[in-house]
């Protein structure tokens, strides 16, 4: 497929949305049996999301991806071209043609959710090789979850961790790796020492509802969030 390159010279070639959108629109529908449709529960994860005319979001797919343990490759709409996010939550990784700082400049709010299908490229080491690209495109997917749950469109809680609980920090989790602010690592320095409702952790200092709900889904994410339905302090997440 030809298409017209909307990056600078040097730059990797993407695809523009106006030629994917076509692509798309001239796919056949595939039978229920067939490899290369996403396994059906993980379908049907995203199908509720996708509810009610709402546009998917990336942190959703990404959530969807780490819970079912799917290889998913997800295109994201990024201005006019088409950026192909490959995830491979057991091996805590990603793929992206963008290097990883540039990737992580992008203003991640706006990225939309074009399409989600199963993933053609493989991991470091699959045996497959002619389907493992350059090793400096693959990133940690740990550092990319945070990110996205702290600086990505979404400002609710994901449905997992949503509703009447409470929420801790895991204490043997490791910081270290991850782009955590200096407020946000006091707070989650809290988290591992007592236990809270999202609408106590909102009234936190330097916290909102909103960023409370970020910190507790990247936390999720980075399976380093205990969230407990029968603690004294659990709240729903209703907003009053």
């Amino acid at each position: 497929m030809s298409f017209e390159s909307t990056l600078p010279l040097g730059a990797p070639e993407l695809m523009r949305v106006s030629v994917f959108k076509r692509y798309l629109d001239e796919l056949t529908p595939i039978e229920e049996s067939d490899p290369q449709q996403l396994p059906p529960s993980l379908a049907q994860d995203l199908r509720r999301f996708a509810e009610h005319g709402r546009q998917t979001e990336p942190l959703e797919v990404l959530a969807a991806s780490v819970r079912h343990l799917c290889n998913v490759v997800v295109h994201l709409q990024e201005s006019q071209r088409v950026l192909p996010l490959t995830l491979f939550p057991r091996q805590r990784l990603a793929h992206c043609p963008l290097p990883l700082p540039e990737l992580l400049r992008l203003p991640l709010q706006s990225l939309q959710v074009l399409h989600v299908e199963p993933a053609v490229l493989r991991p470091p080491g699959d045996p497959q090789r002619g389907l493992v690209k350059a090793l400096h495109l693959y990133h940690p997917l740990p550092v990319l979850s945070w990110e996205f749950a702290l600086r990505g469109a979404r400002e609710q809680l994901l449905p997992e961790i949503a509703g009447y609980a409470a929420y801790r920090a895991s204490a043997v989790l490791d910081l270290r790796p991850l782009p955590v602010p200096q407020t946000l690592r006091h707070c989650v320095r809290r988290l591992q020492r007592e236990t809270t409702s999202l609408r106590d952790l909102a009234e936190w200092p330097g916290m909102d509802r909103a960023l409370a709900s970020r910190l507790l889904n990247a936390l999720y994410l980075q399976a380093g969030l205990i969230v407990s339905r029968s603690h004294p302090a659990a709240d729903t997440d209703r907003w009053f």
